[in-house]
């Protein structure tokens, strides 16, 4: 895991991914999976401690007031660290050890002020990660608790936004339909005060860029049903119920 986190050849790096990727997929039905289990989750997310530092480091480097020649690197090491951290997260999501990795992500507020500091080439990948959380709590891979969710959205919601558009250029694994059902499917797990809030402020990003902006038009109905349809609906049949009890008592 530590050399193909190290290895910055793209092809070899995809390779080798998907190959330890299956590997430990075969692990989890052997007998001996229950006490190797810890052991491998605590080497996850070791390396995902260790990524998210140098993350922050670069984001600072890249953050002042530089040539692009002295950037470079720092932008290529950029994308590399946010890889990284995708395939640790797929990792972890494999395993159903990922809410954990979704609370720390929540918790990164100083990644985030950064983020907007940055060129959109520079830091873009690293929103494919909060991308691929949603999708990973919309299909249930990860149940991370109500305050995670909420904090998720208030951190990285905006930025993912922001970068949506070269998303969807930049990145080959990167699915429109799939990330935009999973940010909707997740925003309906929260009280409907918070999806109050996240849809409406979605709703004025969309208004102003349209396609650079996800769809979340189907969360939006089904909240706008559960607020002001079905509460009317449930009234109507408290009504008819009563009245029928009346009728009946006659």
């Amino acid at each position: 895991m530590e050399l193909v986190l190290k290895n910055n050849e793209e092809r070899s790096r995809r390779e080798m991914k998907s190959m330890v990727l299956k590997l430990l997929r075969e692990n989890n039905s052997l007998p001996s999976y229950a006490d190797s289990a810890d052991v491998v989750n605590k080497t996850v997310y070791i390396s995902c401690r260790n990524c998210l530092d140098s993350l922050l480091s670069l984001f600072k480097q890249a953050a002042e007031p530089e040539s692009m020649d002295t950037k470079e690197p720092v932008v290529k090491q950029i994308a590399l660290d946010a890889d990284n951290l995708s395939w640790l997260l797929e990792i972890l999501a494999d395993r159903q050890a990922a809410d954990g990795f979704a609370r720390i992500w929540a918790t990164q507020q100083e990644l985030a002020t950064l983020h907007s500091k940055l060129p959109i080439v520079s830091r873009y990948h690293v929103s494919n990660i909060t991308a691929r959380l949603f999708v990973g709590i919309g299909k249930g891979e990860l149940l991370p608790v109500k305050d995670t969710r909420r904090l998720l959205f208030q951190t990285w919601l905006q930025p993912l936004i922001n970068d949506y558009s070269w998303l969807q250029h930049g990145c080959r694994s990167f699915d429109r339909k799939v990330v935009e059902e999973g940010i909707g499917r997740t925003i309906l797990t929260l009280p409907l005060e918070d999806q109050q809030s996240i849809l409406l402020a979605w709703l004025d990003s969309f208004l102003k860029a349209g396609d650079n902006c996800p769809n979340l038009q189907r969360a939006f109905e089904v909240w706008w049903r559960r607020t002001f349809i079905r509460p009317y609906a449930d009234v109507q049949a408290e009504v008819l119920q009563s009245d029928n009890s009346m009728t009946s008592k006659q």
